[in-house]
């Protein structure tokens, strides 16, 4: 027979032993979704294999016929996606030139697309800077791109959507000082940061310590790998020299994902992590087989649910 005194001993050490063994973070909540650039121009296949593999989102973009025939339509395309059962949690708005001289235009070009989204049902409008050409990037030109992306996320969460900065290679947000320059000119009341394994790994970065830098700036992932090419150095480089790397399926490049996954589960981030793969690296390879290298190694390495 146990004594009360016994009792309480046994409740207080399984209390102290719940008290060491529970995780100091709560795990990481993702949504997962995947990027139709894989299949070009073809975003009617994009859509129907994504949903068909069975992730969550898709993030669509300009610039491949989509806007030719849901851009007065988006009621059509939020039908379309929700029929699927497929989320729109990304829209690639396209590039965002920083010239003084544009900016109107592109306010207005941005703009345009977040009142689209919007009406289709999608979350976050997702643009990615122009680095100057043929001249070095100076700092004022890391705090142009900062102001204009705050300007810009003001516009575009008065049309209901959020303004998300994608650093991207051959950006003024290209290697990690860089990322940290501009996010150190905008304003996080009204731009986040859509963070890009890849990419950051590519400018020279690392990625998981940058998701805990960057912890109260990050509202979507891009879950992306890279690879070197034949010959190239591994070392950081610009998409202009693209011939030295090459973005593969996860898990098949220099990305640590049980790094950024630890990292993540830290911070408890809660969201979407689209994965992203530009073109299929592989002859013989289809987009949806692609995206199913990716499900399977989502699901049976780092042992995520779709």
């Amino acid at each position: 027979m146990v004594t009360r005194r016994q009792a309480l001993g046994i409740l207080a050490g399984s209390a102290v032993a719940s008290a060491v063994t529970r995780p100091a973070h709560a795990a990481a909540s993702l949504r997962y979704g995947y990027a139709a650039i894989t299949w070009g121009n073809d975003y009617m296949t994009a859509i129907s294999e994504i949903a068909a593999v069975g992730y969550r989102g898709v993030q669509l973009r300009a610039g491949d016929g989509l806007l030719d025939r849901f851009g007065d339509k988006p009621a059509a395309l939020r039908e379309l996606l929700e029929q699927k059962r497929l989320a729109f949690p990304v829209f690639s708005s396209g590039n965002l030139s920083i010239d003084p001289a544009r900016e109107k235009e592109m306010i207005a070009l941005h703009t345009q697309h977040a009142a689209f989204v919007h009406a289709a049902g999608g979350q976050f409008l997702q643009v990615i800077d122009e680095r100057p050409k043929g001249r070095a990037v100076t700092a004022d030109d890391y705090k142009r791109t900062g102001q204009l992306i705050t300007e810009l996320g003001k516009r575009v969460r008065d049309a209901g959507v959020t303004l998300v900065y994608h650093h991207h290679m051959n950006s003024t947000g290209e290697r990690p000082h860089e990322v940290e320059a501009v996010l150190d000119a905008a304003d996080r009341q009204h731009v986040r940061l859509l963070f890009d394994t890849a990419h950051y790994q590519q400018g020279g970065g690392d990625p998981a310590a940058a998701i805990r830098r960057y912890r109260d700036w990050i509202a979507v992932l891009h879950l992306k790998d890279v690879r070197d090419r034949s010959g190239g150095s591994g070392g950081p480089g610009r998409s202009g020299g693209s011939d030295t790397y090459q973005f593969v399926e996860l898990g098949r490049g220099r990305v640590d994902f049980q790094a950024v996954f630890a990292a993540l589960n830290e911070i408890n981030f809660n969201g979407w992590g689209v994965v992203e793969l530009d073109r299929v690296p592989d002859a013989g390879r289809s987009p949806k087989e692609s995206a199913e290298i990716n499900r399977r190694y989502l699901v049976e390495t780092l042992h995520q649910t779709l």
